[in-house]
């Protein structure tokens, strides 16, 4: 008799258990919140390296590829932070259903270090294979620590099974945006520059040819980026030297002939070259990076603040890039040696493309915009970005606000001679309008 008590007991106990068990939803398991975002900002350091070095990484290349990349690491994290939604059905044709299991418990670092993983193989697969060794070590550094942290294997094979799943279906999504193969084809040899003195043409000293002519036809994440903030038109083209545009010109050639030491290591500072940096908008993912290490954002603030940043200036670039070829406005360089001076220069080599709106401004614009929402307008900021480079004084520059910052580094563009007034602050507004529409986006649950 007493043994059929006992017996009783611990097989209810049992059932107890299991259905508490079962019982078990999110809320019950460890939060992504209550994690560190090292493997997050690792990660980063190296795509902001893999974009400096694989061919074809041009301004709106990059950004593409941290836009679907933030994106990807959002969705897969975002079903560990309760309070947080799916992007899906707030990002142009983003659908994304997955076999997410709410009674199952996930190792949420581990769905990031996947995530970034296989969106970092993808996006940057035609780098060198000394690189992309560098991604597989990375991923298989993080693999072996997560699993020692694990004690169900179980849990550590779900996260892998999540992570995978989502970044399959964000990679399928953005092989219909209009980019795809981009780092491939960055100067279509079908496009033919429109013929006229008003008009952009290749500019010295390279004379290269246009730079992603149709990327302003690309699908943004958020289409009212494009509804909201393409701008008025510039200065209208006029050689009288009481026009406007005369005056925008002279503008440009007395700055550079008159460029002061510090204009010209902001120039530099800001420049931001293909293949010597990460380009601009790798700029913006090292000012996050710095940003997050310095405030101590958890894995969740982190995961939705590069996917903010990656959206923003993403969507930069093709609004940008819609004005530009619009308008196929000429560069200074173009008017000054045509009407005021044939053996000006200019301080930073021209970009071979139309010149409004300014990219650095448009990206920078919507950077200073998101970064404000996420860390406060007064914070004061000391950007390392270029911290070491020998080739310019890249000292750390410091900024009371990400509006200071943003308005430097449009006015870089200025002292390095390769923009207008209004490129420039146009351009700045354009990006602020961008920033708002991000920050718009309402991911609270």
């Amino acid at each position: 008799m007493k043994r059929n008590v006992i017996y009783s007991f611990l097989v209810m106990s049992l059932i107890i258990m299991t259905a508490c068990k079962k019982n078990k939803t999110q809320e019950d398991f460890t939060s992504a919140k209550e994690y560190d975002s090292e493997v997050v900002t690792e990660w980063y350091a190296l795509i902001k390296t893999l974009t400096t070095e694989t061919p074809g990484y041009t301004p709106p290349v990059a950004a593409r590829a941290f836009g679907y990349t933030g994106v990807a690491l959002y969705e897969a994290v975002q079903y560990g932070i309760s309070d947080k939604v799916s992007l899906s059905g707030k990002l142009s044709e983003l659908n994304v259903s997955v076999e997410f299991e709410e009674y199952k418990e996930y190792h949420w670092p581990t769905v990031a270090n996947v995530a970034l993983a296989e969106m970092t193989k993808y996006f940057y697969k035609h780098t060198s294979v000394e690189k992309y060794n560098e991604i597989i070590a990375l991923e298989a550094k993080y693999a072996n620590q997560f699993q020692d942290e694990i004690d169900n294997a179980e849990v550590y094979v779900a996260s892998i099974l999540l992570a995978k799943e989502v970044t399959e279906k964000i990679i399928a999504w953005s092989e219909t945006d209009g980019g795809l193969n981009c780092h491939l084809n960055n100067f279509p040899a079908s496009y033919t520059p429109m013929v006229g003195d008003q008009y952009w043409r290749p500019t010295a000293p390279d004379f290269s040819p246009a730079l992603q002519p149709y990327w302003g036809n690309n699908r943004p994440f958020l289409a009212i980026n494009v509804e909201t903030s393409i701008p008025e038109l510039p200065p209208v083209y006029s050689t009288d030297p009481e026009s406007m545009f005369y005056e925008r010109a002279m503008e440009v050639y007395n700055t550079v002939n008159e460029i002061t030491p510090e204009q010209v290591v902001i120039a530099e500072f800001w420049s931001d070259d293909p293949v010597t940096t990460a380009t601009p908008p790798g700029h913006s993912i090292s000012v996050l990076n710095q940003l997050i290490k310095k405030n101590g954002l958890n894995l969740a603030e982190s995961v939705e603040a590069f996917a903010k940043l990656g959206i923003g200036v993403s969507d930069a670039f093709i609004c940008c890039w819609k004005t530009k070829y619009e308008t196929n406005y000429l560069r200074p360089i173009t008017y000054i040696n045509d009407n005021i001076d044939a053996a000006w220069t200019t301080i930073l080599p021209t970009p071979p493309f139309p010149e409004y709106t300014s990219g650095h401004s448009v990206q920078s614009g919507a950077l200073a915009e998101i970064m404000t929402n996420i860390f406060g307008d007064n914070q004061t900021f000391v950007d390392h970005t270029h911290e070491g480079r020998t080739d310019i004084d890249g000292s750390p520059r410091t900024y009371s606000s990400f509006y200071e910052m943003a308005e430097e580094a449009a006015m870089s563009r200025l002292y390095g001679g390769i923009h207008y007034h209004e490129a420039i602050f146009v351009g700045l507004d354009q990006g602020y309008k961008i920033g708002e529409n991000v920050n718009n986006l309402n991911l609270n649950n």
